[in-house]
């Protein structure tokens, strides 16, 4: 296997779960909504935009379409989890599971967001990979 079919295996994969935990933004809204910060207005709304975003995501980077926005779009969203969800979580929590629960949770969209960074910046060279096959 060559690197360019890694690379699209291991897009793709990240697709197909973005796709997964957006159907579920819709599935169980309910079960996200403790999530939403209590000081951002709008409530259930935002859970329903972030499982729209995470459905579009993944299918711009199943078809290779826009993928430098929605790389760096996805990056930027993941990193406001971090940053008004996860690390507030952590650091006020009172229950030690809740505490380790919310640093995994930072960890996992940390890393996630690397990984939408590095194929944001990537893009136009993955369409040009894809164009000349």
């Amino acid at each position: 296997m060559n690197q360019h079919t890694i690379s699209r295996i291991a897009v793709s994969l990240l697709a197909i779960v973005l796709i997964i935990f957006g159907v579920f933004h819709f599935v169980n809204p309910q079960g996200m909504i403790a999530w939403v910060p209590s000081w951002v207005p709008g409530g259930i709304i935002w859970v329903y935009f972030v499982g729209a975003a995470f459905i579009a995501t993944g299918f711009s980077f199943l078809t290779n379409k826009l993928v430098k926005y929605s790389g760096y779009s996805l990056s930027i969203l993941l990193f406001l989890f971090v940053l008004t969800i996860h690390l507030p979580n952590y650091l006020n929590g009172g229950d030690p599971e809740l505490r380790q629960v919310s640093f995994v949770n930072l960890l996992k969209d940390v890393a996630l967001a690397a990984f939408a960074l590095y194929i944001a910046s990537n893009a136009d060279y993955r369409k040009h990979m894809t164009q000349d096959e």
